[in-house]
């Protein structure tokens, strides 16, 4: 392992996850952290901790400068970017190994190249992985995106070629919506992302989103099964689920082995994920895009094989060879995560920060809770509003969703408005118990007042 003190460029329950599995290999951790998180728990529990700028992420945990250099300054030999943030920047890793440290990751190369939406197209295409139907590169005039758009089908969605977490797409219905969409969606993917690429894809209809897990290190690459991520608001995942739910056999076996080959054709080191669209009507599955980093909702696949996937990016990162063939990693059970944010679902999602008055975890058999809380503490509101995930992990699915309603029922977060309401009416959902979800299918739901009437005013 060379990989002694480890630098966590990352705040919030994944610094505390990444300490927690450096901690196990008995590596020295040090916690980046602004001023607005001197109080965090990650601070509490790393080795040593440095402070890296003010509150706004941009003077932080978003200035790759001031992070090298206080990684640097640590002694540290290794830094972990977690999620978000700098995870997904090339220049940042370039940045890091320039300074004689390790970047646990991918390379900068394959950030780039599967960070660019139409690059990552063109390597699934290459690697044999099925596509949505569209644009080969990108787009470069309106007259060639009109003439795409007739020849797919209508609707169509325009994508930031730049793009990542449900930001930068646009959804054109007709011909009028593309002229005045595309424009909009190039200025709108240069201010966000400085990059005004876009591309086209067909809308496929009432998707659902599978993702598969991978693990290499560089040469080899194995999956670690599918996740189910269709429940999403504004393109963000609310609840998700291992293995997913109604996959044919032979459609699973399909989409993790594409995910290896693609994983495989791109050297791909350390954990990711290949994100597909998956038409159930049809069996059919497309590629959308690659994720080169860990994942907020991680933790459900753990639960299903029983791997640290953290600790196995630390490993592969300190020069190990990837430690498990295929055969070695079998599926057990059914698991399911629920983001816990301080919004307030009842009043159409408001951020709520404030101070942790009281809490209560649920600790029983196949019950998980991963976060940054504790009595006391003031959630800063610079931040995204993640505050901490529950995972449940049981025998079958329908067995796995009345264990993650008991654990709602018994988790307590005092002095903070949180969506515990949201996932306690989707526990009670009929149409999620049995499976008739898809990525359109919870905005809906939540607009014709089922949220309010599930979940009673409950807090």
């Amino acid at each position: 392992m060379n990989i002694q003190r480890l630098f966590i460029a990352n705040r919030g329950e994944i610094a505390v996850r990444i300490i927690r599995a450096a901690q196990s290999l008995g590596i020295h951790t040090i916690q980046a952290y602004s001023e607005a998180d001197a109080a965090m728990l990650a601070v509490r529990m790393a080795d040593e901790a440095v402070c890296i700028g003010p509150p706004k992420a941009s003077d932080s945990y978003l200035n790759p400068e001031a992070v090298v250099q206080a990684a640097k300054d640590s002694g540290a030999d290794a830094v972990h970017p977690g999620y978000g943030f700098l995870a997904e920047t090339p220049d940042f890793v370039r940045t890091v190994e320039a300074a004689g440290m390790i970047f646990v990751g991918p390379s900068a190369d394959t950030i780039a190249r599967m960070g660019d939406k139409v690059s990552a197209r063109q390597a699934a295409e290459a690697a044999g992985v099925p596509v949505v139907p569209g644009s080969d590169g990108r787009i470069s005039d309106m007259d060639e995106a009109a003439a795409l758009a007739l020849r797919i089908g209508y609707p169509v969605m325009i994508k930031a070629s730049a793009g990542g977490g449900g930001r930068g797409i646009r959804i054109a219905q007709t011909p009028e919506d593309l002229a005045r969409e595309a424009p909009q969606a190039r200025q709108e993917a240069q201010a966000v992302f400085g990059d005004g690429g876009i591309y086209i894809e067909k809308v496929i209809s009432r998707p659902r989103h599978i993702e598969v897990q991978i693990m290499g290190d560089g040469t080899r690459a194995v999956h670690c099964f599918e996740r189910e991520c269709s429940l999403q608001r504004r393109r963000q995942k609310v609840w998700e689920e291992a293995p997913a739910f109604d996959l044919p056999e032979p459609t699973r076996e399909a989409m993790c082995d594409a995910a290896v080959n693609m994983a495989r054709a791109v050297n791909y080191r350390g954990a990711g994920t290949i994100e597909y669209l998956y038409d159930a009507v049809a069996d059919e599955f497309f590629f959308i895009e690659m994720n080169t980093r860990i994942q907020v909702e991680h933790p459900v696949t753990e639960m299903i094989t029983g791997l640290d996937l953290v600790a196995l990016m630390l490993r592969i990162a300190g020069g190990e060879d990837l430690p498990l063939v295929q055969s070695d990693i079998q599926l057990r059970g059914h698991a399911i995560e629920v983001r816990l944010n301080a919004e307030d679902p009842l009043k159409k999602f408001m951020p709520f920060p404030g101070i942790v008055a009281a809490l209560n975890l649920p600790d029983s058999g196949g019950i998980r809770v991963d976060h940054f809380l504790y009595e006391g503490y003031q959630i800063p509101p610079f931040y995204d509003s993640l505050i901490a995930k529950l995972i449940v992990h049981a025998p079958t699915r329908a067995q796995a969703i009345d264990k993650m309603t008991l654990a709602l029922d018994t988790i307590e977060i005092g002095g903070l408005k949180t969506t515990l309401p949201l996932h306690k009416a989707l526990a009670r959902s009929a149409d999620l118990r049995a499976g008739n979800i898809h990525t359109q299918w919870l905005e809906p739901w939540l607009e014709a007042g089922n949220l309010n009437v599930s979940a009673g005013g409950a807090s």
